[in-house]
């Protein structure tokens, strides 16, 4: 987009993962339903963190990873979101920068600690998450900044904000100065409870304010109350510009008014941990879109990057994404 000093700003919480191994029996004895994020308060994040396995920290935040891969195929990123000033926000500003994304908000001095997300992953690379938020909760309309969201060709929004009230108003506030700018807004649903927690507003949202959608095959079919993926599909088709649907080994559903583009999964070479699958698929198409490519090879650059992230441990690239979107023809 013309004149854009950034190719996508997100919005999102700022987290440390800690992430660690986990059998179904630690899963059942805990009550957690594999597969999903919950909400835990600070003294459950507690007993969880004491009884879980030896887990590696690594800065997160579903948006976060987003822009990480951005910056690592060679995009302009920005990030928005909030940290204390202890340990865990000293990390998480550490890496988001050192990663190549623009990240200038200063760290709050008082309320709750920098949010950790406590993930458990099964034998089948399955992950079940337990997100303390934390310092994300403050995170307000006074803490946008106007300048990178205005400045960026698209804005992305963090579904998982929907929680805490004064971060949804954010999240609504910020799409109005990106439109207000000419430019354009997405949003990741980021999980099906979350979906059923705001269900209502998610849909308003979709209609009105948002231009590319992102969700999973659950999570659009809880957004629109029914089993069928085709359905689904179909009534997103008159909501939005742009829905990006993924479906797993399946692949990927890219809908517009006009066509339905079907993608094929990139085949990894091994499945080791799918964290962040979802918010790297995004960064690749984020990425292609920005930079005006055709819509398949939005697709494309997506499950390039998502095949990468599913075969280590953690949601930020380890390989250079640039490269592998070079080697395989999409940069």
């Amino acid at each position: 987009m013309a004149n854009a000093t950034l190719d996508v700003v997100g919005i999102g919480n700022a987290v440390l993962d800690v992430i660690a191994h986990a059998d179904e029996a630690f899963l059942r004895k805990h009550r957690l339903v594999k597969g999903t994020m919950r909400l835990v308060d600070a003294k459950e994040a507690e007993v969880l963190y004491g009884e879980m396995g030896p887990g590696v920290e690594i800065s997160g935040g579903s948006v976060a990873n987003t822009m990480a891969g951005v910056a690592s195929l060679g995009g302009r990123a920005g990030f928005i979101g909030k940290v204390r000033d202890d340990g865990p926000g000293q990390v998480f500003r550490h890496d988001i920068t050192s990663a190549g994304v623009t990240y200038r908000m200063p760290a709050a001095s008082s309320g709750p600690a920098t949010a950790r997300c406590l993930i458990l992953v099964t034998p089948d690379a399955q992950r079940t998450m337990n997100t303390f938020l934390g310092a994300c909760v403050e995170l307000g309309p006074e803490d946008l900044d106007r300048e990178l969201i205005e400045g960026a060709s698209v804005t992305y929004l963090e579904g998982y904000l929907f929680d805490p009230p004064r971060a949804k108003a954010a999240l609504r506030q910020a799409a109005a100065m990106a439109h207000a700018a000419g430019r354009k807004v997405s949003l990741s649903l980021s999980d099906p409870f979350c979906v059923e927690r705001h269900r209502a507003d998610f849909r308003d949202l979709v209609k009105h304010h948002v231009d590319i959608l992102f969700a999973n095959e659950i999570e659009i079919c809880s957004l629109y109350e029914t089993k069928d993926f085709d359905a689904a599909a179909k009534a997103v088709r008159g909501d939005c510009e742009i829905a990006v649907l993924t479906r797993s080994a399946a692949g990927s559903l890219v809908v517009t008014p006009g066509e339905h583009v079907a993608i094929a999964p990139q085949m990894a070479t091994r499945v080791v941990d799918t964290t962040g699958a979802g918010d790297l698929y995004a960064s690749g198409f984020l990425f292609g879109l920005t930079r005006g490519r055709p819509l398949a090879d939005c697709g494309r650059l997506g499950s390039l990057c998502a095949a990468e992230i599913i075969t280590h441990v953690g949601a930020r690239p380890e390989a250079n994404l640039r490269d592998l979107a070079k080697a395989a023809g999409l940069a």
